[in-house]
């Protein structure tokens, strides 16, 4: 295949996010604001009462752009678990590439409607991106970069009208010092070639925190949504924000603790536990990967004991070192996932100061219950400028585990 030069790659960058479908028209219900707002370290709803968010974490969408089992009946059952939140990961190339946007956007539009309408807010959380590079395979990325902010404009437009879309900025910036996590800068990353079977560093320009929340800011009217941020070493580390805090309003910070590494409870208080105490603290995925509860139980008590809110990943049949808290799509908790089931059942027991939104879901009966077009994946897409193949866009049919 004719190999072109970067210069051409950069330029069909940039054709592929400026050429991203519209907007697609949907029918959905956003009448009703539950007016979400942050006062110091608490969310309240337009009433003026306590909002915590207790829930799990939906992959697929990431990886697959018409997702795994994502329907109608998959939300209920987590309503069924009392959750009262969904986190729904997405991937930047899926949204802005033209061979994939109107499709994958409409069917990201149809799932929240029906989270919606199983009584679920629902967050949104750009999953996986590709350093700013078209023919780079969209995966975990060490920060954020240009597409991304393309990402975010678009996302926030679509969303602007809907209080109950909670806009998560980037699902896990590595290890990189706090001044490049705020405000951008270069950064070196590692990925792995499958053609000479060694791992390469690549470097390439990252964006900030702030500009990505400067991006959603800039697109919406009448809301301000609940906006989250994750911290540094895979959004575990939170203990830089009092130094390097995104400036703005109606900012959740977000924590990812797993059972490995330094990440144990005795690191909590340092890392994200000593934050709770200033701004809203939120876990939007936890676990441990050897179907022990301990860990599970642990987190869950210190959040409650701290006030921070959660998501539980994950949502997903494929066994413990995923990890999974379902054996199967009927929703049967695994061993952790019974713990987090038996949590957010204790929750409506009055045992916990927690306050229920006031805001009511309304059923939308005009909403689609079928896609208009079959998903498709990136298997052998190729894109096309005056005839010469310049794009050969890699398939993504593995999910990562601990997401």
């Amino acid at each position: 295949m004719l190999q072109p030069s970067r210069t051409l790659l950069a330029l069909l960058s940039l054709f592929l996010v400026a050429c991203a479908a519209d907007p697609p028209t949907f029918k959905r219900d956003t009448s009703v604001n539950p007016g979400y707002h942050v006062e110091r370290n608490k969310v309240l709803d337009a009433n003026g009462n306590v909002r915590m968010f207790h829930g799990i974490a939906r992959p697929t969408l990431e990886w697959s752009t018409g997702g795994e089992n994502i329907s109608k009946g998959d939300f209920a059952l987590m309503a069924k678990w009392n959750a009262n939140v969904v986190r729904i990961g997405l991937n930047q190339a899926y949204w802005l590439r033209t061979q994939y946007a109107k499709g994958y956007q409409q069917t990201i539009l149809q799932a929240v409607e029906w989270a919606k309408q199983a009584g679920l807010d629902v967050i949104l959380d750009l999953h996986w991106s590709d350093r700013g590079d078209a023919s780079v395979k969209p995966d975990q990325q060490a920060m954020p970069d240009q597409n991304s902010l393309a990402f975010w404009k678009s996302v926030a437009e679509m969303f602007k009208d809907d209080g109950r879309v909670l806009f998560e900025l980037y699902n896990e910036p590595k290890k990189v010092k706090w001044e490049i996590w705020l405000n951008g800068g270069t950064v070196s990353d590692s990925y792995h070639d499958n053609e000479t079977g060694q791992n390469q560093q690549v470097a390439f320009e990252a964006v900030g925190m702030q500009q990505l929340y400067d991006a959603v800011r800039a697109k919406e009217t009448t809301i301000k949504h609940l906006i989250l941020i994750g911290g540094i070493a895979w959004a575990y580390d939170l203990s830089g924000v009092a130094a390097y805090p995104v400036k703005g309003e109606n900012i959740m910070y977000v924590t990812h603790p797993y059972d490995y590494g330094d990440k144990q409870p005795a690191d909590w208080d340092r890392a994200w536990g000593y934050l709770t105490e200033t701004a809203p603290v939120i876990i939007t995925e936890f676990g441990s990967f050897d179907c022990s509860t301990k860990y599970t139980q642990t987190l869950i008590d210190y959040a409650d004991e701290h006030g921070a809110s959660w998501t539980a990943w994950a949502w997903y049949v494929n066994g413990c070192a995923f990890p999974s808290i379902i054996v199967d799509w009927k929703g049967t908790p695994s061993a952790p996932g019974a713990v987090v089931k038996a949590a957010l059942g204790g929750y409506l027991d009055g045992s916990r100061p927690i306050t229920w939104p006031v805001a009511v879901p309304r059923y939308d009966a005009a909403a689609p219950e079928a896609r208009d077009s079959a998903p498709v994946d990136m298997q052998t897409d190729l894109q096309t400028i005056d005839g010469l193949r310049t794009l050969d866009v890699q398939g993504i049919d593995t999910p990562t585990p601990g997401g």
